[in-house]
């Protein structure tokens, strides 16, 4: 279901004059009333005038993660701050929180944003909604439940954590809609396993975000629950959950471009790249108006989709995100992202092997790589013709596919932390 075809169907014609005029009244607003944007602007030697056509957006600056932390916590505001009606922001554990405001008009439209993207995937007022989410800073729980309710649907705030409740609560309450991060979903469903109640759960579809999701780890989440999974992305600098999700297609994110204008650049040279090729994400606030955003670095690499989706929507679509650019490590010279250990390890459905693992980074004379992967059973940890075979699959078709050897070590099972939020899989040592 299309939830508002006026917007999410204009032609491209349409759609980018729409952002032209949106992106000159955010820039307006931003120059008589967001002093600290302002002030980097001019240091740019940019002004307002000087955009007049989409193409011009290159010649403004990119605002970073650093702004916001940099003029916490009421320095981004472009609005007096007796009209903000809601604040968010990131957990701030190494200083303080990048955060962001919404006015009332902006909590409406965060609202039309998430309604679209859940009608997008089916979700109707005959849903039940569990939110799996955390409530509080993160964007993600209180977002994903005022969307819902403004869909009609039944909305559960349980929240994380309490695994066994969250799986009583699916079975009372009836629940055919799972909102989580994708790592809590594989756990979710494990848990699900072992108490032997997935024929009791009306479960159908789960709308996940907060973490990158690999097509492997997708389906090992299909097949332990029974769902259809679905991925949404969104970045509390931004709005949160809202700026592009799936449709029932599932290929590709539609980002919602009436409110957001995307770009792609080399993320080492900052400079655009050609429309398709893979780069990082920047993200400009069209209609945004507590804290207006201009190209702002997401770190996210992705690339563009132009052409239109078969589910009539019009509005580009993002590919799922590889990793982030600050999250690639750099071993022996070779790129490597958590997100392509994860497809090679899930990928290759080991019946002995599970797909939780660890990431650890250490510099012996040179920077390595150790794996460690769980097992599903350990037995196996005594059967040592076994373990070693099992050991050198993974190596070999890491080799393959990374050209880049990295120790492999199995450990037993539930013997790897399972995350309730955001997965942690990388350990850095080498400054330790």
């Amino acid at each position: 279901m299309i939830w508002n075809p006026e917007y999410e169907c204009m032609t491209r014609e349409q759609i980018e004059a729409l952002q032209l005029e949106r992106l000159k009244q955010t820039l307006g607003r931003v120059w008589e009333h967001a002093p600290a944007q302002k002030r980097k602007l001019a240091e740019a030697g940019a002004e307002p005038g000087d955009v007049k056509s989409l193409e011009d957006i290159a010649k403004l600056p990119f605002t970073v993660k650093t702004d916001f932390t940099g003029n916490y916590p009421y320095g981004m505001l472009a609005v007096p701050r007796r009209e903000v009606v809601r604040m968010h922001g990131t957990s701030g554990t190494t200083g303080k929180p990048s955060v962001s405001f919404y006015t009332r008009r902006d909590m409406d439209v965060w609202s039309e944003l998430i309604a679209r993207l859940a009608s997008a995937v089916g979700v109707t007022p005959d849903d039940v909604v569990q939110i799996s989410f955390g409530y509080g800073m993160f964007t993600g729980g209180f977002g994903l439940h005022q969307g819902m309710e403004k869909i009609g649907a039944l909305v559960v705030p349980l929240s994380s954590g309490n695994t066994e409740r969250q799986i009583m609560m699916w079975e009372d309450m009836q629940v055919t809609v799972m909102v989580a991060t994708p790592s809590y979903a594989l756990y979710l469903g494990e848990t699900v396993r072992d108490m032997g109640v997935r024929d009791r759960l009306k479960l159908r579809v789960g709308l996940f975000g907060g973490e990158g999701c690999t097509p492997e780890m997708r389906a090992r989440i299909e097949e332990t629950l029974g769902i259809t999974a679905t991925n949404n992305y969104g970045l509390c600098e931004i709005i949160g959950p809202g700026v592009s999700g799936e449709c029932e297609l599932r290929d590709g994110l539609h980002i919602a471009e009436d409110h957001f204008y995307p770009e792609i650049i080399d993320p080492k040279t900052g400079k655009a790249l050609p429309l398709g090729e893979q780069g990082e994400l920047v993200l400009t606030t069209l209609t945004k108006e507590a804290v207006p955003v201009i190209r702002y670095r997401t770190r996210d690499i992705t690339r563009l989709i132009p052409e239109r989706c078969a589910c009539g929507r019009t509005h580009m679509r993002m590919t799922h995100t590889l990793g982030r650019s600050d999250d690639m490590l750099i071993i022996k010279g070779v790129n490597v992202f958590p997100s392509q250990i994860e497809s090679v390890l899930i990928g290759l459905r080991l019946p002995a092997v599970g797909p939780h693992y660890l990431l650890y980074v250490r510099h012996e004379r040179i920077d390595t790589l150790e794996l460690q992967v769980e097992l599903v059973d350990g037995g196996v940890l005594e059967r040592f013709s076994e373990l070693d075979n099992i050991r050198r699959v993974i190596q070999d078709k890491l080799r393959s596919v990374l050209d880049l050897t990295c120790k492999v070590t199995l450990v037993e099972p539930r013997t790897i932390e399972r995350f309730q939020g955001k997965a942690s899989r990388v350990i850095d040592l080498r400054n330790k």
